[in-house]
C-alpha cells in the first residue's frame, strides 16, 4: 500500500491512477494516523510553495512527512514534492522548506526565455540506481515549473536537465527519490518510474547510487 498526501490542492486522481495501473494499492493521507501500514509515500505538488507548506503544517502531516523521510522509509516527491524537501523557496521567501536536502529553490533566470517551462523536455541521469532502472538518458518526462531546487551536495542529484540552463530534475537520497516533472503525466517512463518506486517499498529497499 502506497500513501498519497492529499494537502487539499489540487486532484490527486491521475497519481492514484497511475499508481494502481503499476500495481499498487493507493491510499490518500490527509492525518497523520493515515500514514501507519505504507510501504511508501508519494507527495505530488500542486500550487505554490508556502500555500503547500501552510496546508500540511494544518494538516498535521509536516512532522510525520519529516520523521518518515528521515527514518528511511520509501519516498516519492513530485514537482512542488520535490521543491518542499529543500531549505526554501525563492518562490515564498520567509517561509521554511522540509530542511530534509540541504539547498535552495530558484527561479529560472530570464535568460531562458519562457517561463513556466511546460511541456516535455529530456533528462541525463547522472547516478543510477533502482529507481531509475529502465530509465535511460535521453528519455522524456513532462514539466511544469518555474523553480527548481539546487541541492548543496551535488552527489545527491540523480538527474539532470537543461531548460536554458542545465539544472537538477532529480535526487536521490536512501529511499528518497525526488523529480521536479510529473511521472504519472510522463507515459511509459513515468510509470517505469512509478513501477520501481512501488518495488522499492514493497521489498524495503534502500538504493545504492551509482555512475551510469
Amino acid at each position: 500500500m502506497v500513501g498519497v498526501v492529499d494537502y487539499g490542492m489540487g486532484n490527486l486522481r491521475s497519481v492514484e491512477k497511475a499508481l494502481a495501473f503499476v500495481g499498487a494499492a493507493p491510499r490518500r493521507v490527509a492525518h497523520p494516523d493515515d500514514l501507519s501500514d505504507l510501504a511508501g509515500v508519494v507527495l505530488p505538488g500542486v500550487g505554490a510553495f508556502g500555500d503547500c507548506a501552510a496546508r500540511l503544517a494544518q494538516t498535521g502531516l509536516w512532522t510525520p512527512l519529516q520523521e518518515w523521510v528521515s527514518g528511511g522509509r520509501p519516498f516519492l516527491g513530485i514537482c512542488l514534492g520535490y521543491q518542499l524537501l529543500f531549505e526554501g523557496s525563492a518562490e515564498s521567501p520567509g517561509v521554511a522548506g522540509f530542511g530534509l536536502i540541504p539547498g535552495r529553490v530558484v527561479r529560472f533566470p530570464r535568460s531562458v526565455g519562457k517561463v513556466p517551462q511546460i511541456g516535455w523536455n529530456s533528462v541525463r541521469i547522472l547516478r543510477e540506481s533502482a529507481f531509475t532502472r529502465g530509465i535511460q538518458t535521453g528519455d522524456f518526462f513532462y514539466f511544469v515549473h518555474s523553480y527548481f531546487p539546487v541541492p548543496e551536495d551535488p552527489e545527491c542529484i540523480a538527474l539532470e536537465t537543461d531548460y536554458g540552463v542545465p539544472f537538477p530534475s532529480g535526487v536521490c537520497r536512501d529511499a528518497l527519490f525526488a523529480v521536479q516533472f510529473h511521472p504519472e503525466k510522463s507515459q511509459r517512463v513515468g510509470l517505469q518510474l512509478l513501477t520501481n518506486f512501488v518495488g522499492v517499498a514493497a521489498r524495503r529497499e534502500t538504493p545504492t547510487l551509482s555512475a551510469p
